[in-house]
């Protein structure tokens, strides 16, 4: 596919940083923060638009597709630069997790002329991604676009099954000896923290890991009975598998029920491909020193990579210790350091001079 691309400069790509993580995008209302991405393609003359779920697209050069997702969870940061140790930091909600990261992504694609898509709905369901890999083919390779730091390349996630534990038992007075709903799902969860979670005194990346993420209970709006659910997440370890996981839950389930979600597959990416090389070599150029990541948690990369079989990595600048954090804040100059990274990787894998 031919595109037209053009030179993104420092301070175009700062200001489109700055612009966006200003605009709230939690997720579920990413709309506006999407138009304004769509509108900086087409300032830079190059088609985009969104698509049925949300998702900016702006087709490119597929032979490596530049990703990130637009929403952030909530909570207001006020946006605002400050110096730091002689180094300019932007504080506000999404700046490291993961608009950042997205910037980066946009601001390389209108460089080079690759492949962008903006997701929706990471930090809820994937809705965004689940949405791309039902909708088009796999690009020759993907950059998924999370804090890494500068120097960072991260090749594998734990997957995800969430779900609904709920019980229920009939009425009766407190002074009873029966458990009540509300004491059996603290039972099972017990059980679980002991039967489910692995050692946690191993590495965390390989065990799996379960929390309680919401527990409601009490008489129910009729009187007659006593309810109690656990909204709970399981991580998967790249050793094991939703399947295995599931059965493993439902084995400790004694009275009640649980109703889950889609899992989401974990992954663990190769060092050796072309891409994963590409970027070592542009970290070097670029003075770093390359660093070789697996995360605990989950991102869209999991969702591609169940999907399409190509390359993959996730990159972007920023601490994720910051992801979600009171204190959320990117340094500029790495965010710069992050997009001629991005733009030597593409140089790496298309042997095109910048």
């Amino acid at each position: 596919m031919s595109v037209n691309s053009e030179t993104v400069g420092s301070e175009t790509a700062r200001e489109l940083l700055i612009e966006t993580v200003s605009i709230p995008s939690v997720s579920g209302d990413e709309r506006d923060a999407a138009g304004h991405l769509v509108g900086f393609f087409e300032e830079h003359g190059r088609e985009a638009w969104l698509d049925a779920v949300g998702n900016v697209r702006a087709p490119g050069d597929d032979s490596v597709l530049l990703t990130s997702h637009i929403d952030t969870v909530p909570g207001e940061i006020p946006v605002r630069v400050e110096r730091e140790d002689e180094t300019e930091m932007l504080w506000g909600r999404g700046a490291v997790d993961a608009t950042g990261p997205l910037c980066a992504m946009a601001c390389a694609a209108v460089e080079t002329g690759a492949s962008f898509v903006g997701v929706v709905g990471e930090e809820t369901d994937s809705r965004g991604a689940r949405h791309l890999v039902e909708e088009r083919e796999a690009p020759d390779a993907v950059v998924n676009g999370e804090p890494s730091g500068a120097d960072g390349i991260t090749l594998g996630y734990r997957g995800i099954l969430s779900g609904r534990y709920s019980v229920q038992t009939a009425s009766a007075h407190t002074s009873r000896p029966e458990p009540n709903a509300i004491q059996r799902a603290m039972t099972w969860w017990g059980r679980i923290e002991r039967e489910v979670a692995t050692d946690s005194e191993g590495p965390v990346f390989e065990s799996v890991t379960a929390k309680p993420v919401r527990v409601e209970g009490g008489i129910a709006d009729d009187g007659l009975a006593v309810e109690a659910t656990i909204d709970a997440g399981f991580r998967i370890p790249p050793s094991s598998s939703a399947d295995e996981l599931r059965a493993a839950v439902e084995a400790e389930v004694r009275e009640g029920e649980i109703e889950w979600n889609d899992p989401i597959p974990p992954t663990m990416q190769s060092p050796r491909t072309p891409l994963a090389r590409a970027f070592r070599v542009a970290i070097r150029a670029e003075g770093g020193e390359p660093r070789l990541l697996r995360k605990t948690g989950t991102s869209d990369m999991n969702v591609y990579a169940g999907a399409w079989d190509c390359p993959m990595v996730t990159y972007g600048p920023g601490d994720s210790a910051l992801d979600h954090a009171p204190d959320e804040r990117l340094g500029l100059a790495e965010y710069d350091r992050a997009i001629a990274v991005l733009l030597r990787v593409y140089t790496e894998l298309c042997g095109e001079s910048q």
